[in-house]
């Protein structure tokens, strides 16, 4: 703007000093012309044409983006990390397998898991409950239930206490060896499925185990983030023997089992400190913290309320697939304001000397303060066209 203002006053100094009869009406009209040609509409809509393009191209595609940072980090991004359950697998997993230990029945085992689990939000814990209701136990409402984040629940069913988990959060509340329960669910970990231990009334009570199979879409989904140059690992609140499982079987090869929500937090500012521009990829409750901290959060929309409200992106269709259109649409989105953005400067570069009268003494030409108008608002036009290309991007 001061720029622009400097030129047009030159312009009509120059003209008023040594332009032909009527000097002041060559200089009037030639410096409004340079002003009018300058007014930066086209520079104004440069980005914003862009960014509403295309935050529109990606809601038809399921990818909500939240706001233009997200766009702009997207299309920089090398290092996605993603949760296990409800990222790369369905999110709906199924008890497979009980395994009864010290004289305890399958059905009571469920029974009491179940009735324990059914005040709990996890999806594990929804398939123990949906496993039980099936068989039609009896279940009962648990007193004193408590909950510990990426560890288990623990409640008392009819005098009995029921801690249901991980093998750290069951020594924690129990006190008790679970050596016999690890040796157990073992066999089944290595095979990619989840187990999860029980103890009643102070007694390792037995394993159940639950399979959430692989999204169809996720083997697709890794090889392409590859393409695109995005290095991906796995955090998982899993054990290791069904994280390496899973690891495998994608092909992914760096791999973290074990954490914890304040854990996955740390990993990605690790990340994020080493100079990685960071993508975090999850569905549920544990996830927030680590989606917050991200340089850009994925939400899976078929995931808990609080994990879109953390994510930067939410993918309506709950697949990697989402996060391989939404790095492309963000790059077709930064490469298509840098071409707006020429437009309008290259517009005013060539505009404002022809403008000023450069032409004149050589051809004679001079621009009218009508014809700078129209060609400014055509430049604008030009912007807008180039946008409007962002709702056929092949993605």
């Amino acid at each position: 703007m001061p720029t622009v203002l400097g030129i047009a006053a030159l312009t009509f100094a120059a003209w008023l000093i040594w332009g032909p009869e009527p000097r002041l009406a060559y200089a009037i009209t030639n410096a409004v012309a340079v002003l009018i040609i300058a007014c930066p509409c086209a520079l104004g809509l440069a980005t914003p044409m862009s960014v509403m393009v295309g935050i529109g191209r990606g809601a038809q595609m399921g990818v909500l983006i939240r706001n233009a940072e997200a766009i702009e980090k997207l299309a920089q991004l090398n290092t996605l990390a993603v949760d296990k359950t409800g990222t790369l697998t369905e999110g709906r997993p199924k008890l497979i397998q009980i395994l009864p230990a010290n004289e305890f029945s399958d059905a009571e085992l469920l029974r009491l898991a179940a009735s324990v689990e059914q005040s709990s939000e996890h999806p594990l814990a929804h398939a123990v409950v949906v496993a039980a209701r099936k068989r039609q136990l009896p279940l009962q409402s648990p007193v004193d239930f408590e909950s510990t984040t990426a560890g288990g629940v623990a409640g008392t069913i009819g005098g009995r206490r029921v801690a249901v988990g991980r093998p750290d959060f069951l020594r924690e509340i129990v006190g008790t060896d679970i050596s016999a329960l690890e040796s157990m669910a073992a066999p089944h970990q290595t095979e990619g499925a989840t187990a999860i231990l029980v103890a009643i009334a102070g007694q390792p009570a037995g394993v159940l185990t639950i399979a959430d199979p692989v999204k169809a879409t996720t083997p697709e989904a890794l090889a392409k983030l590859r393409r695109l140059g995005v290095r991906v690992l796995m955090l998982t609140g899993d054990n290791s023997r069904t994280a390496e499982a899973v690891a495998r079987k994608l092909g992914i090869r760096d791999f973290q089992a074990g954490v914890t929500p304040d854990d996955k937090h740390e990993r990605v500012n690790r990340l994020k400190a080493a100079g990685r521009i960071v993508g975090m990829a999850g569905d549920g409750i544990n996830d927030a913290p680590a989606l917050a901290a991200a340089d850009v959060g994925f939400a899976m929309g078929t995931g808990t309320d609080i994990a879109m409200e953390s994510a930067g992106v939410t993918l309506m269709k709950g697949d990697l697939m989402g996060i391989v259109r939404a790095i492309r649409l963000s790059r077709a989105m930064m490469r298509n304001i840098r071409q707006n953005l020429i437009f309008a400067f290259g517009y005013n570069a060539l505009g404002i000397p022809v403008a000023a009268g450069v032409l004149y003494p050589f051809f004679g030409v001079l621009l009218s303060p009508i014809i700078a108008g129209a060609a400014m608002s055509l430049s604008s036009v030009s912007v807008i066209a180039n946008a409007l290309r962002l709702r056929k991007a092949r993605l």
